[in-house]
């Protein structure tokens, strides 16, 4: 069996905007609801018979208290927030399994539901639909893959390894010391992705860096910011 396994928010925030663009700022009643469930029918019609879906209830997480900087809610428009549970009833009516998640994040649940998969015999692929950097971490050779559905690119551990420069168990170390603007910690001043990818290379993980490599201040924050984009302790929380 191929088991699917989609973000919720990332596709209704894809959804919502799309149409915003289409309609120049009309908001249609449940547009982006409608969107999100069409693209799922279209997989189940095409094959696909093991989907989960998460979503964020709250964007906040214990990750808030650990970096104040850490991604929130603020900002987000009221229309699309209302579009979350309609959506989440709409895919449980379908038959797909929805985590609607309030103290951890849906890349938590997506990580977590990656693993379990990946052990299981029956399983034949996993394919994690989104394009966030973090979830690269789940990549496992050909039988674990990330999907970017608006850019139609598959990655399996080779392809992650050609975008990032690292091997996808390294990815949360090298967003730690790039950044992440999407989940809102800076990385590491002057430490680009080529000078990241190449220390990790010559190093291994930022926990073995000797301390002349990046200073021990540096050091400390990096080790924040691979705990803030490794949904892995998320998985632990969920277990």
């Amino acid at each position: 069996m191929i088991v699917h396994l989609i973000d919720g928010t990332y596709e209704l925030f894809r959804h919502f905007y799309g149409l915003r663009r289409g309609t120049k700022g009309e908001d249609r009643q449940l547009g982006a609801v409608r969107g999100v469930l069409g693209t799922v029918l279209k997989m189940i019609e095409d094959g696909a018979t093991h989907i989960g879906v998460a979503t964020d209830h709250v964007i906040e997480s214990f990750r808030n208290d650990l970096w104040p900087g850490y991604k929130t809610g603020a900002g987000i428009d009221p229309t699309l927030w209302a579009q979350f549970k309609p959506l989440e009833e709409a895919l449980e009516a379908m038959g797909v399994r929805v985590w609607p998640m309030v103290e951890l994040e849906a890349d938590d649940a997506l990580c977590s539901a990656a693993l379990q998969a990946e052990t299981d015999d029956r399983v034949d692929k996993v394919c994690i639909w989104t394009p966030d950097k973090d979830l690269a971490q789940c990549v496992r050779g050909d039988r674990v893959v990330q999907i970017d559905r608006r850019k139609n690119i598959i990655r399996d551990a080779s392809g992650v390894r050609i975008k990032f420069g690292v091997d996808p168990e390294q990815i949360p170390d090298y967003l730690a010391l790039v950044g992440d603007s999407a989940d809102g910690f800076p990385g590491i001043r002057g430490i680009g992705p080529k000078t990241a990818a190449r220390l990790l290379e010559e190093y291994g993980s930022i926990d073995s860096f000797p301390p002349e490599v990046i200073g021990e201040n540096d050091r400390k924050d990096a080790l924040l910011f691979k705990d803030l984009g490794d949904p892995s302790g998320g998985c632990e929380r969920l277990r």
